[in-house]
C-alpha cells in the first residue's frame, strides 16, 4: 500500500472484531515501527505499554474507570485485542540535553519553547497508529481520565517519572466505512503561505 492511501484510510475506529486477535508479528511490527520515530537529541523519552491478553484488557478497563460518568469515556469501555499505552519521559530529554555537547547543565526546562518529551512520544504513536492501517487494521489514540493515572500508575506498575499521554486501541474494525471528507477543514482555514493572513490555494 502507497504512503498516501494508509494516510488516506487513517481514521479513528472504536468498535472492533475483540474475539479476532491480531498475529503477534504483526503486533511486533507496530511496536518496532514506532520505536523509529524522531526524537530531540535522540533521548527516545518515551515507553510502552503493551496489553493484549484479555485479563490485562479488563485490568486496564478497571484502573481507569472513574466513578463519576464512566460511559463517557472511552477508555473504560474500549474493547480491542491490543492496547499500547504511550508514556513520555521528561527527565530523559533534561539529562541527555545537560550532557556536554547540550551544555544545559541546570536541568531546566524553562527554555524548551514545547514539551517535546511529549510530542515524540506522539510521534512513535503516530507511527504506530499508520503501522497498523498499512496492516489492514483499525486503531484509535485516545486519553486516560487524568484522576485515574495513579490507578493505573498502581496497576500495572508504572515507574512516577513515565506520564501516560495516552493510548492506541488497535484491532479489525467492526465498523462500517465512513466517509468524513465533508467534516475535514478546509486547507485554506489551517494552512497559511508566507503570512498568517495568506492562506494556501
Amino acid at each position: 500500500m502507497e504512503f498516501q492511501d494508509v494516510v488516506r484510510r487513517r481514521r479513528m475506529v472504536r468498535r472492533y472484531d475483540a474475539g479476532r486477535p491480531i498475529p503477534p508479528e504483526v503486533v511486533e511490527r507496530i511496536v518496532d515501527n514506532g520505536l523509529r520515530a524522531p526524537s530531540a537529541g535522540f533521548s527516545q523519552g518515551w515507553g510502552f505499554l503493551v496489553l493484549d491478553r484479555p485479563a490485562d484488557l479488563e485490568r486496564f478497563r478497571t484502573a481507569v474507570r472513574p466513578a463519576d460518568n464512566p460511559d463517557r469515556w472511552f477508555a473504560a469501555n474500549v474493547e480491542a485485542p491490543l492496547l499500547i499505552v504511550a508514556l513520555s519521559n521528561k527527565d530523559a530529554y533534561l539529562d541527555r540535553y545537560a550532557q556536554t555537547d547540550k551544555g544545559f547543565t541546570d536541568r531546566s526546562d524553562a527554555w524548551w519553547p514545547a514539551p517535546y518529551w511529549d510530542i515524540d512520544t506522539g510521534f512513535a504513536s503516530l507511527l504506530m497508529l499508520l503501522t497498523a492501517v498499512d496492516a489492514g487494521l483499525g486503531a484509535c489514540f485516545f486519553g486516560l481520565p487524568a484522576d485515574r493515572v495513579e490507578a493505573f500508575r498502581a496497576e500495572f506498575g508504572v515507574p512516577s517519572h513515565f506520564a501516560p499521554i495516552g493510548a492506541i486501541s488497535v484491532g479489525y474494525s467492526d465498523e462500517p466505512p465512513r466517509d468524513l471528507r465533508d467534516r475535514r477543514r478546509p486547507k485554506t482555514d489551517v494552512v497559511h503561505r508566507g503570512h498568517w493572513q495568506q492562506p494556501a490555494q
